[in-house]
């Protein structure tokens, strides 16, 4: 059994902290920046996320849906143990697929053969991940979102509830994909696309 400390505590870490439980693993407490509250789903908040030092014989887990705030926090606490939370739900292929470290898998995710998953990405309640994808670190891959096969997905991009990308699609890093978006041909400039077919917002 693992002992975790999940960093934040909000809304995702409500998912994370349930899926620790289902893991059978044990939740030590919750880090959270300028925290104003003793306790968090009747559970210890132990201090600033800052303070992760004083609990580094543990595992921790970044729950925070911000990819940048993911990014930043795990370069602060580079050298710790993480904690890859995978919902016993998720279906996951055992052929050449792997997940990176702190990444989330929520219920009822499915990830199909040869397709990598980056450190600290979420992939959210019945996301599909298709065979031969490459998703980069920091990715958030929503509720209800589908990539086809062969498809590649660049840092800190995250794709909307319900939006879809077509096979042998790439995305380049730090996109927003709208929710319903559908994408049906490479994106090589970053901002945010919409619609279907998925168009950039021009602001």
């Amino acid at each position: 059994m693992k002992k975790v400390v999940i960093i934040g505590a909000g809304g995702h870490a409500k998912v994370v902290a349930d899926i620790i439980q289902k893991s059978g693993d044990h939740i030590v407490g919750f880090l959270e920046a300028n925290h104003k509250r003793s306790e968090f789903l009747s559970l210890p908040i132990l201090g600033e996320d800052t303070d992760f030092r004083k609990y580094k014989e543990n595992y921790f887990i970044i729950a925070i849906g911000s990819a940048k705030a993911r990014e930043a926090i795990s370069e602060r606490m580079q050298g710790v143990k993480w904690y890859t939370a995978i919902h016993p739900s998720a279906v996951i292929s055992s052929i050449n697929t792997s997940i990176g470290e702190g990444s989330v898998i929520m219920p009822n995710a499915v990830i199909n053969p040869n397709s990598i998953i980056g450190k600290h990405c979420i992939i959210n309640s019945s996301a599909l991940v298709e065979h031969d994808n490459s998703i980069g670190d920091f990715v958030h891959i929503s509720v209800g979102a589908k990539c086809a096969g062969t498809v590649t997905v660049g840092n800190k991009t995250w794709i909307g509830a319900g939006a879809t990308v077509s096979n042998d699609v790439k995305i380049c890093e730090e996109c927003m994909i709208g929710a319903g978006a559908v994408v049906v041909k490479s994106i090589e400039q970053k901002g945010t696309y919409v619609g279907v077919p998925a168009k950039k917002m021009h602001e």
